[in-house]
This record gives structure tokens, C-alpha cells and sequence, in this order.
């Protein structure tokens, strides 16, 4: 071929690869299998492949392959050659191409061997220990190979045998201990673990079932039952007669002491923190919820709804007085005055005169704005908006908080050409009240102007988070 070495040389070996469980043979590249013999033989390349060599070279078949050679190496000569062809001059004698054996002796393919009759049969790698799997799995012999799998109670994750917690898929009826590769069933007092080993039964019909058993071995020898709950009643609270004895149990919210005869309060707001919205007080055989001042308990008997003094007209503000409601209670609000340089517009509103000298440096309106907040809110938290009345060409807007933000718990966010939101970014804990200066800038390029507003938002935290 052109561009090869003058030299080069090809050389395939064939390999009869039986098929488990099959007489047929399969042969490597260069040679085809005779169906009549079931031998590999060669495949004669410079026949069958056109123009395998070009150029100034010569096609010289090989067994199980083919050369490459210059036509005007003394060493060759081929037998394909036109003898009349002056193109050439010609090569002395031929020596004979290299004559390399077929393979007589088959190979078996990887997880397979030879027998006494030269036939591949697998190989147990499990019990030749010529497995590679870890101490803790079990080797499985496969046709031609083998898999490591885990014993019962582990499961194979990335090659290693993980323990399974059966206690978390319900294996057992009442208490479950996960122990590696098994699990152990228990059952709560008063009950007995069943002969399945997961299941629970009440002692009162274990006893029973055992006593069913005894009187099938004397039918004729064993006493007549006492019903002792009716001589005698040994419980605190409720008795239950058993076969040749008794049990003793409890009322609702109440639980059996250790004696199986005294019942004590159970502390149902000892269970969970979640059962009352505000505060759990615990009652004999029960218990109830109960809500701070200002807050109403609702008909779900745990959740507290807020009680609006204002529209009650249960509060204590003067006639001057504004009342605002807020959770869990309210706030007697004095009414808005304006500070000097400011004249009050109207009743939450104070305005800065341009033409008086002392307004240059302040803000041209003040607007006082009042809302409330539960405590703890979570974060962050759209609280309040804010955004200019009108919009004038060439003015655009910024918007900050001016002051009452020491402890960093809110900033402005822009949300668009003219507006503007307040957002918390840490909780703020109650009771407690916040004030804080919100102001919008004004700045017009086109007639040179630079002006502000301020709203003045007064927040007032409740003690709870309701």
C-alpha cells in the first residue's frame, strides 16, 4: 500500500473459540470456518480482497493474513504476476512463504476451561476461591463467571453489603430493634410477642389462650375460674377478669403503674410541644389549651385567634385618640403634629413650604404610616411598599431608608422606575416598636432639581408569633 514501510508485514494467528454448549467453532480474523472438517482454514486475501497492495508492491498471501512486498524484492515473487509483462524484471526463484501452523488445540474463551475431552466447560471460581469478592458477600457461580451477592439482612450498594434497618420499613407490629444483618421484634407492656416473632398479643388473651391449652392436658382436675373483679376488685380503676386471674386497667389520659394495679395522670403536654398553638396546661385524665391575653381560643380547642379591641370598642383610648388594633392586644395612637418648619395638610400628612428658607434642607412632605407585625416573622419578607404619584420627563427616583434601620433589619428594594419595597432581613423579636424614615428622592436632569418625601412608618411588634 502506498505510504507503508517497504517491509511491512501482516500476520494473523487463528483461535478456535468454542460456544458453551455448542460444537460449532467460531475462527479470528484471516481464516473461515470449514463446515466439513470443522477446522479454520486461511483465507487467501490477495484473491479476495481487490487490489490489496498498490503501487510498486506485490500481494503475497500469509496464513491468516497477507504481505505487502515490493515487486522488485529478490526474496518473493508472486504467483499472480503476468510472466509476459517486460515491465519488471524477473525475480529468480520463489522462496515459499512462511508456513505457520493452524491451532489444533482449541482455546477456551475467559470463565471457561478444558476437560479430559477438549471441551470448554465453565469454571467454578466460587469454589476454586479464584473469586474477588469481599468477606462479607457470598459467591455465586454464573455460566462463564460468577457475582458477588450479600447475605439476608444486607443489601449491595456500590459493592460493599449494607446492614438494612428493617425497623423502618414496619417490620415489627409494636417496638423494633435494628441489629446488623437482622432485626429484634418487642412488644410494649401488657403485651406478649407472638410465636412469628413480629406481632404482639394482650397478655389478657395470651393468658387465656394458655390456660385453653392446660385444660385440653386436664379437662376433669382443673378448678372452676374466681372472677376476683367481682369479690374483691383490686384495681384502682378498672378490672377485667382472666382465666384463673385478672388485669387491671386505666381510663382515657391515664396509664398503669408498674404494680399493674395503681393508674397515675398521664402528661399528655409532655408528648409534644405541637399540641396547643400557645400554652398546654395539663388536667387529670386531660388536658386543654389555653391563649394569652387579647386572643380568643377557637373551636379546634388548640388554635388562638387575635380579638380586635378597636371593633369591640374594648380599649381604653382617650377621644383624642386614634385605637389601632394589632395581634394580641392594640395601641392608643396621639394625633399627628407637625414639627416647625411643617404645617399640617391633613390629619397623617405634614408639608415643608419651598418658599420658606428653612425647608431647602428637608424633605418637602412627611407621611406617617402605621401597621403591625407578628414576632418573629420569617425572612426574608416583603413588608411594605412605596412608590412616587406621578412621574415627570427626565425625573427619576431613589428610594432608602433614611433612618431607624441601626440594626440592619430591613433595606429598599427597587422593583421598578417608581417604586419601591421594604423587605426584612433578619426576624425582629416582640413586644416592640420600630420607626423607620422611608424616602423617596426626586432628581430631574432637565430642570435641575433635586427634591424628597419621606414616609414615616411606625411598626409595632406583638409578643407572639400569632
Amino acid at each position: 500500500m502506498q505510504g507503508l514501510k517497504r517491509t511491512l508485514t501482516v500476520f494473523m494467528l487463528a483461535i478456535c473459540l468454542p460456544s458453551p454448549g455448542k460444537a460449532q467453532q467460531q475462527c479470528t480474523n484471516g481464516f473461515d470456518l470449514d463446515r466439513a472438517s470443522g477446522q479454520c482454514l486461511d483465507i487467501d486475501e490477495c484473491r479476495t480482497i481487490p487490489e490489496a497492495c498498490r503501487g510498486d508492491m506485490m500481494c503475497v498471501n500469509q496464513n491468516g493474513g497477507y504481505l505487502c512486498i515490493p515487486r522488485t524484492n529478490p526474496m518473493y515473487r508472486s504467483p499472480y504476476m503476468n510472466p509476459y509483462s517486460n515491465m519488471y524484471p524477473r525475480p529468480p526463484a520463489p522462496v515459499p512463504a512462511p508456513n505457520y501452523p493452524t491451532a489444533t488445540r482449541p482455546l477456551c474463551r475467559f470463565g471457561y476451561q478444558l476437560d479430559e475431552s477438549n471441551q470448554c466447560i465453565d469454571v467454578d471460581e466460587c469454589a476454586s476461591e479464584s473469586h474477588q469478592c469481599n468477606p462479607t458477600q457470598i459467591c455465586i457461580n454464573t455460566e462463564g463467571g460468577y457475582t458477588c451477592s450479600c447475605t439476608e439482612g444486607y443489601w449491595l450498594l456500590e459493592g460493599q453489603c449494607l446492614d438494612i434497618d428493617e425497623c423502618r420499613y414496619g417490620y415489627c407490629q409494636q417496638l423494633c430493634a435494628n441489629v446488623p444483618g437482622s432485626y429484634s421484634c418487642t412488644c410494649n407492656p401488657g403485651f406478649t410477642l407472638n410465636e412469628d416473632g413480629r406481632s404482639c398479643q394482650d397478655d389478657a388473651v395470651h393468658h387465656y389462650h394458655l390456660l385453653k391449652k392446660s385444660q385440653l392436658s386436664c379437662p376433669f382436675s382443673c378448678t372452676r375460674d374466681v372472677n376476683e373483679c367481682a369479690s374483691e376488685n383490686p384495681c384502682v380503676q378498672n378490672c377485667v377478669n382472666t382465666y384463673g386471674s385478672f388485669l387491671c386497667r386505666c381510663e382515657p389520659g391515664y396509664e398503669l403503674e408498674a404494680d399493674g394495679i395503681t393508674c397515675i395522670d398521664m402528661d399528655e403536654c409532655s408528648f409534644s410541644e405541637f399540641l396547643c398553638q400557645h400554652e398546654c396546661v395539663n388536667a387529670a385524665g386531660s388536658y386543654y389549651c389555653s391563649c394569652p391575653p387579647g386572643y380568643l381560643l377557637l373551636d379546634d380547642r388548640r388554635s388562638c385567634q387575635d380579638i380586635n379591641e378597636c371593633e369591640n370598642r374594648n380599649f381604653t383610648c382617650t377621644q383624642q385618640q386614634t385605637c389601632f388594633n394589632m395581634q394580641g392586644g392594640y395601641k392608643c395612637l396621639d394625633p399627628v403634629r407637625c414639627a416647625d418648619p411643617y404645617i399640617q395638610i391633613n390629619e397623617n400628612r405634614c408639608m415643608c413650604p419651598a418658599e420658606n428658607p428653612g425647608c431647602r434642607e428637608q424633605p418637602f412632605t412627611i407621611l406617617y404610616r402605621d401597621m403591625d407585625m407578628v414576632s418573629g416573622r420569617s425572612v426574608p419578607s416583603d413588608i411594605f411598599q412605596m412608590q412616587a404619584t406621578s412621574r415627570y420627563p427626565g425625573a427619576y427616583y431613589i428610594f432608602q431608608i433614611k433612618s431607624g434601620n441601626e440594626g440592619r433589619e430591613f433595606y429598599m428594594r427597587q422593583t421598578g422606575p417608581i417604586s419601591a419595597t421594604l423587605v426584612m432581613t433578619r426576624p425582629v423579636k416582640g413586644p416592640r416598636d420600630i420607626q423607620l424614615d422611608l424616602e423617596m428622592i426626586t432628581v430631574n436632569t432637565v430642570v435641575n432639581f433635586r427634591g424628597s418625601s419621606v414616609i414615616r412608618l411606625r411598626i409595632y411588634v406583638s409578643q407572639y408569633s400569632f
